[in-house]
Formats: structure tokens, sequence, C-alpha cells
């Protein structure tokens, strides 16, 4: 059984409020973008998702960064899994990611988790992301109990429930 219901469509372009920033599907030629992005905010990074998933390990190169991205194109083709880039308006920067996977954690029936870049913290646009994501989950997507990991739940304490079999 899937994830998501059959004829399921995602949304492939989210804006957020005040026009300048939006959301897409992450796509292997954004490699360019989206590199310096991570690693230029990858010690932070680390201390969010490290314990969980193992990235971004401190040596990821561009091209493992590209692999990962044609991984994820490829998972959300196949609704297998999903990984939203934060753009600019004129999508010549890579702001944060949006990420909505199936749950690996009992109690949920999709695990929603985001990021933005170092230089965004406390920013407007992380401000309008934080309040936007929710809305959007809740809107847009067939979710009737989605789990925000390191918001409604830590890392350490989704770490601690029982996987999925």
């Amino acid at each position: 059984m899937s994830w998501l219901p059959d004829g399921f469509v995602h949304p492939v372009h989210v804006p957020l409020p005040g026009g300048a920033h939006h959301l897409r599907p992450i796509r292997e030629a954004d490699t360019e973008l989206d590199y310096p992005a991570v690693m230029g905010s990858r010690e932070r990074l680390w201390g969010i998702f490290g314990p969980a998933w193992g990235w971004p390990k401190e040596t990821m190169t561009y091209e493992e960064d590209r692999v990962d991205l044609l991984r994820h194109e490829q998972e959300i083709a196949a609704h297998q899994s999903f990984n939203y880039a934060l753009f600019d308006a004129a999508e010549t920067a890579i702001l944060g990611c949006v990420y909505i996977d199936p749950p690996e954690r009992v109690g949920a029936d999709g695990e929603i988790s985001w990021w933005v870049v170092d230089e965004l913290l406390g920013s407007a646009v992380e401000r309008a992301l934080d309040t936007l994501v929710p809305q959007w989950i809740v809107a847009d997507w067939p979710f009737r109990r989605p789990r925000y990991l390191g918001r409604d739940i830590s890392w350490q304490d989704w770490l601690a429930l029982p996987q999925h079999t």
C-alpha cells in the first residue's frame, strides 16, 4: 500500500507570502545552487540531520551532492518522498529545503522537516517558511497525522520512537 493515495498530484510551485521566494521540487540540475547552500550551512545542518540521516557529511563532494539530488528527483517522480528547494524569485540561489517523507517511525502518516541557510536564520523568510509549511501540508497534502520533525517532536525523541516494520 502506497503512503499517498492513487492519483495524488504533488505541488510543483509553492509561493511564500510576499512573492519573492518559492518552493519547487529539487532536481539534479540544481546541484550548482544546492552544494554551496548545504556546505555553507553544513555544521548547523549536521547538528540537525546528522544523528538521524548522517547528512551532510563534512567531506561531501559536489559529485556526491549531484548523485543525491538525482536520487531525490527520481523519488519525487515515483512519489516515494519529496524534497522541495526554497528559491529566490529568479532561482539564482537555493536558500533551504523542505522534506516530505513517508513515516519511518510509528504515529504519523507523513514526516516533514525543513531548514534555511545560515544567513536566513531569524529572518522574515525563515518565519514565512515556518508559517507556510504546516499550512501547506494541511491544505495540499493528504495526511491526517503529519509529524513535523524538530518542530512538534525533537529529533532525539523521534529517534526513540519504534520504527515501522
